[in-house]
């Protein structure tokens, strides 16, 4: 009994670890986006937001932190020369009796030379720097700077918020969601109900050829997409649809070889004497799959409906290869040529609008996981 309870603990604590590494990557997606951008890429990693202040002239300013100084220098003011006025950070490697070696670039060449200099601060070996952040990355003034103590740095956990706000002002993000929405909606729609219809035909229907022609409709998903796809995009080219969402969701009415599979399987398990009492009763085939079939059939459905919602919502190489206007782009692809148009990405952004993404396809399954895993369960099995 005790060996029984052993192995059992250490097949719960196994599966709670499994769970917990495949939870991480979600765990990061949400984290990430409630960071500052400069804190989306560090090493170590930076598992919880956080925000640094200083203080200075007696007022507390937010500040995000730069490089650590490897050895002693100062801050100081160039006071003549190309850079006359600015200010820099300048090692005391490169200081020579109240100068300082600035580089200047001169055409195609960078050219060094000593420079006066009005020292501000000194700084040591260890020393932060800490750079001014401003509400928004869109301000004018130049930041101020210094380097100060590690010690003199304040800081406190903060989760930023605001970037889910800033996603709807950097990408049309409402626009995608709604042509993603249109593509899974009709699909769904279109492929529950043909699905269901064919495999309604190879079920219940005793016809000549159907056990060859369901073997055909199995083999057409070894079919990879590779095969069809400049065929498909032929077809929808002379019909006038490629940029254009109709691609997406009208093939879906065709149904889908893995969708009536299930669905085969899930109405062999639907008792005979069924719909041959709805046959004494006068009921046509179409009215025995309407009015019996599909009401018992509701977790199998949900299953097909499922499926197919998770495979158009995360759907890339689709609209990809058809849709060509940025009206009409989904979420998938809208989120890559944000990514792919910005010089440096701006992580934070990106990882809150995937969050966003993910969010309807949790809540989706939550609700509809009971179903499901009753849908999954009594498929297969025989009448």
């Amino acid at each position: 009994m005790a060996k029984v309870k052993g192995i059992k603990l250490f097949t719960y604590l196994a599966l709670t670890a499994c769970s917990v590494v495949f939870a991480l990557p979600l765990v990061w997606v949400l984290v990430t986006s409630l960071k500052p951008v400069e804190q989306t890429m560090t090493i170590p990693p930076t598992w919880v937001p956080k925000t640094y202040y200083i203080q200075v002239a007696g007022k507390q300013i937010e500040v995000k932190k730069g490089v650590v100084t490897q050895e002693a220098g100062v801050i100081a003011v160039v006071k003549d020369g190309p850079k006359k006025g600015e200010r820099l950070f300048v090692p005391d490697s490169q200081l020579k009796d109240d100068k300082a070696l600035v580089q200047v670039q001169v055409a195609d060449r960078i050219e060094e030379n000593y420079y006066a200099v009005d020292i501000e601060k000194k700084v040591r070996p260890g020393w932060v720097q800490v750079i001014e952040k401003f509400s928004t990355q869109y301000e004018k003034v130049e930041p101020y700077w210094t380097f100060v103590p590690p010690q003199e740095v304040t800081e406190k956990v903060k989760f930023w918020f605001r970037n889910y706000l800033d996603v709807f002002a950097k990408i049309p993000f409402l626009n995608y969601a709604k042509n993603t929405l249109i593509v899974c909606i009709l699909g769904v729609i279109g492929m529950t109900f043909s699905s269901a219809l064919a495999a309604y035909g190879f079920s219940r229907i005793r016809w000549k050829g159907r056990d060859f022609i369901f073997t055909l409709t199995l083999a057409s998903m070894m079919i990879p997409f590779a095969v069809v796809m400049v065929p498909l995009y032929g077809v929808f080219k002379a019909f006038g649809w490629i940029g254009t969402l109709k691609p997406l969701w009208f093939p879906c009415f065709f149904g889908g070889a893995f969708s009536i599979f299930l669905l085969k399987q899930f109405f062999m398990t639907i008792p005979r004497d069924l719909t041959d009492a709805a046959r004494v009763d006068g009921c046509n085939e179409f009215a025995i799959f309407w009015r019996i079939i599909l009401p018992l059939s509701k977790p199998a459905l949900t299953v097909v409906a499922l499926f197919h919602f998770l495979f158009a919502w995360n759907d890339f190489m689709g609209p990809l290869i058809y849709l060509t206007n940025k009206d009409t782009y989904t979420l998938s692809l809208g989120l890559q040529v944000f990514q792919s148009q910005h010089g440096g990405t701006e992580w934070h952004l990106l990882m809150a609008a995937s969050a966003m993404v993910l969010l309807p396809i949790l809540i989706l399954f939550f609700f509809a996981q009971k179903t499901f895993i009753q849908g999954v369960a009594l498929t297969g099995l025989k009448e």
